[in-house]
């Protein structure tokens, strides 16, 4: 098959038509994707040093048509419309009969790049690939646990709906999942991208009475304010601490959220919030996070916490975004700045690096 390969680290990706894909094993499927979204942790395997795997097929929010289907799967069929999500759920484990679908030990598995066993559906010249995410949607067809596919309806147009995937889960989720948003709070967003929009959105989707941005870049601030952000502030211009406490009358933020993963926005939003107040980190960062806590946030009982894939459970969660999607509740179209073919995949990634627009959605 095809597939933008990343052969070595900080390298551009090739095109590669020689790659080999296995028939799919028990429990699995194959899926001829046709849309894959570039988000900005696949670019950070790419430009980190040694920080992902190679050779390796990236891409995680890639939507398809079942083309096989392996032994033992059931609610499946070939021709079926799916999204692929990048955590899979078994539905049994600890954390799966507790409501923590995104820690699902199973799930876990996906930073491995590889089946549980160690081995990979991917080969090029009788070398292993690896699956980028435990799903490599950048190229033609995936073969992943059928646990990841969710079946979804025929007329859902797959160039629009494969932004849920990552973008739409990880942000819209972390406000509705994680943080539990509440009607008439107020939030900070900070890092307007395609999770940081997508933040914004699941805060007008939570009725939130004020909802502050914050982003260096002026077309990511406009994208914001047409997302439903009521205030827009420029970091390079502002104090955005030291705004969004007067924004909210001088008591702080009721919740804020890093779409970036950068230690000096996760310790803006700490200062932020309100006595207790929750800051959520959500932006994929691959180096440590280093920041100093503030001696206040003990007695001010502030909470800091992550999010994996906004706390998702995709067989739950994707239909709910589509449903929101087809009422005019969600935006998706809007998300999407860029479309290009697969071999155009340097040029988004070029894009991205440049902070321009939000998501480049690949056709393969």
């Amino acid at each position: 098959m095809r597939a933008a390969l990343l052969e070595k680290s900080q390298q551009p990706l090739v095109l590669a038509e020689d790659i080999r894909h296995e028939d799919p094993r028990p429990g699995e499927v194959a899926v001829r994707v046709s849309h894959c979204g570039i988000c900005h942790s696949d670019l950070t395997m790419i430009d980190t040093p040694g920080g992902g795997q190679a050779p390796c097929v990236l891409g995680h929010e890639a939507a398809g048509i079942v083309a096989e289907v392996g032994a033992s799967v059931t609610g499946l069929a070939k021709g079926d419309k799916v999204m692929l999500t990048p955590i899979p759920t078994c539905g049994a484990c600890y954390y799966c009969v507790r409501g923590q679908a995104s820690l699902c030990v199973t799930g876990q598995n996906f930073m491995t790049g590889l089946r549980a066993d160690g081995t990979s559906p991917l080969s090029r010249g009788g070398e292993r690939v690896f699956q980028g995410f435990g799903l490599g949607g950048w190229g033609e067809y995936a073969v992943v646990d059928a646990r990841r596919a969710v079946k979804i309806d025929p007329d859902t147009p797959l160039d629009i709906a494969c932004v849920i995937g990552c973008a739409i889960q990880t942000g819209v989720g972390a406000v509705l999942n994680t943080a539990k948003v509440e009607e008439g709070a107020t939030v900070l967003v900070m890092g307007l991208g395609g999770i940081g929009i997508s933040i914004v959105q699941g805060a007008r989707l939570a009725n939130a009475a004020r909802i502050i941005v914050s982003d260096p870049v002026a077309e990511r601030r406009d994208y914001a304010a047409n997302f439903g952000a009521t205030d827009v502030l420029d970091p390079t211009q502002v104090d955005v601490v030291a705004k969004a406490i007067e924004l909210t009358g001088g008591i702080g933020v009721d919740y804020a959220f890093d779409g970036a993963g950068n230690s000096k926005l996760i310790q803006d939003g700490i200062n932020a919030c309100r006595i207790g107040g929750t800051m959520t980190m959500v932006g994929a960062a691959m180096q440590p996070l280093e920041m100093p806590i503030p001696a206040l946030f003990l007695t001010h009982e502030k909470k800091l916490q992550g999010c994996l894939l906004g706390s998702c459970n995709g067989h739950r969660d994707i239909p709910r975004f589509l449903a929101l999607w087809r009422k005019g509740a969600l935006d998706l179209e809007s998300m999407i700045s860029h479309r290009r073919p697969i071999a155009d995949v340097n040029a988004g990634l070029d894009d991205m690096r440049a902070g321009r627009g939000l998501r480049t959605v690949l056709e393969l």
